[in-house]
């Protein structure tokens, strides 16, 4: 998460657009003339939804939000057409638990899926059958990981085969393709709920395990000077629970660091190029100023911060996902949410308010289309996450706690002016009120769960 980033809601910036447009100039152009025909085409009553999610996306990997090194035209296209929210949340930074919520509304720790290659709690309904019951068609396109990662069939949903195998350097672009079948070819006698998932930039776990011991060498000639710099928060405070202190910090010098990074980037670029074909078929089918797209990520990614790699832990890096939603004359263009906290959760609340379908009781999320559309509802005062079965997270608008059971050794970071979260203000006396009030949090949030049998 860049560090930097300043709080406040407020609309992207003239020179942040111009920058977004030249990004992707051909993108927005070819948007803008297809959008143009949609608009034409726009039929009244419930409106399709598209929801793309990646797997494994660092929060600040976006040029159009300010990331340097990376190009994103795709991305940015998407961002100059809606909303962006940069407190936003995974409910558990692994790839499973964070998807089993994203289809629920609930909490890993209730879904049952607390690790990865769980199934969803038998009983337990998800969007695909809410909304196939109100009359949508539910297709389905990629990575499920609940608990198979490509199943030829999902409860609730219409699977479309693309799934290849676990490289997102082949699967992805078999995804992609699938979905513009399905967007260009459909009979369009009944609004879509369209899951596209996409497996990168997961594929840099691949990276990290093959280059572990690797020498102090970079193997391109002349790629040293384009090596993104390290993260401001790449040194920290050590005062850390035991989970954190028990992984291993991989032992690599800066310049070994810096080529991970650049490596990372570069698959976060291809994925992007496959959301810009999903995106364009949108437009080509005639239906995108009818259509809510979602963009999201499962969880993040180390990128170095902490002197981390790869996720499972409750830093930023890990924990905070990328956040896009665009409507065409429903929702704001090219805007900034800096202020409100969003979560993982709110998908099901969000996507149901937009479709006109009532979830049932136990959702916890909140629909974020009073937030989309301008308004200023009342909002919630913290987002929760779960890591590692024992790991908790409150993160309030101004600091964040994590705590793992049976573990005295707490965190406790002022967000506002530590954003980097380098600094443990756990055992700060000037902090204990706090501290106190965080843990008062966290209680009342855990009475409110309904875990599954054995979590």
């Amino acid at each position: 998460m860049n560090p930097t980033m300043s709080s406040g809601a407020g609309s992207m910036s003239r020179r942040r657009f111009l920058k977004c447009g030249a990004a992707g100039s051909m993108a927005l152009l070819a948007g803008a003339r297809a959008g143009a025909v949609a608009r034409a085409r726009a039929t009244p009553g419930r409106p399709n939804i598209l929801f793309v999610s990646t797997d494994q996306q660092h929060l600040n990997t976006i040029a159009a939000h300010g990331c340097r090194g990376i190009r994103t035209p795709n991305l940015d296209r998407l961002a100059c057409r809606g909303v962006s929210f940069t407190q936003s949340y995974s409910t558990n930074p692994l790839c499973s638990p964070a998807r089993s919520s994203w289809f629920t509304g609930r909490m890993p720790s209730e879904t049952g899926v607390v690790v990865n290659g769980k199934p969803i709690r038998r009983g337990m309904p998800t969007l695909g059958h809410w909304l196939r019951e109100a009359g949508y068609e539910t297709p389905f396109v990629g990575k499920w990981h609940l608990p198979g990662a490509w199943p030829a069939q999902i409860d609730g949903f219409d699977v479309i085969p693309a799934g290849i195998n676990g490289l997102g350097t082949i699967g992805d672009t078999a995804i992609s393709r699938a979905c513009q079948g399905y967007l260009r070819n459909r009979k369009k006698a009944k609004p879509f709920l369209l899951t596209c998932s996409f497996l990168q930039p997961h594929d840099v776990c691949q990276f990290v395990s093959m280059h572990r011991s690797a020498a102090d060498e970079i193997p391109y000639a002349g790629l040293e000077p384009q090596l993104p710099p390290l993260p401001v928060n790449f040194n920290f405070d050590p005062n850390e629970p035991a989970m954190l202190r028990k992984r291993t910090r991989t032992p690599w010098t800066e310049r070994q660091w810096r080529y991970y990074i650049w490596n990372y980037y570069r698959l976060v670029e291809m994925v992007d190029a496959e959301i810009g074909r999903v995106l364009e078929a949108l437009d080509d089918g005639g239906e995108a100023a009818n259509t809510l797209v979602i963009f999201t990520s499962d969880h993040g990614e180390g990128c170095g911060c902490h002197q981390m790699v790869l996720k499972n832990y409750l830093y930023d890096e890990a924990a905070a996902v990328p956040f896009i939603a665009a409507f065409p004359g429903r929702i704001a263009e090219g805007q900034t949410d800096r202020t409100h906290l969003v979560s993982g959760l709110d998908i099901v609340s969000t996507i149901c308010d937009y479709a006109g379908v009532k979830p049932p009781p136990g959702v916890l999320g909140c629909s974020l289309k009073p937030l989309l559309e301008g308004g200023t509802p009342t909002w919630r005062e913290f987002v929760a996450a779960e890591v590692r079965v024992t790991g908790r997270m409150i993160r309030t608008p101004d600091y964040k706690y994590i705590a793992y059971t049976d573990d005295p050794a707490v965190q406790l970071f002022d967000m506002k002016n530590d954003p980097g979260e380098t600094k443990n203000l756990a055992e700060d006396s000037r902090y204990a009120q706090e501290l106190a009030a965080h843990r008062k949090l966290l209680a009342e949030w855990e009475a409110r769960l309904q875990p599954a049998p054995g979590t």
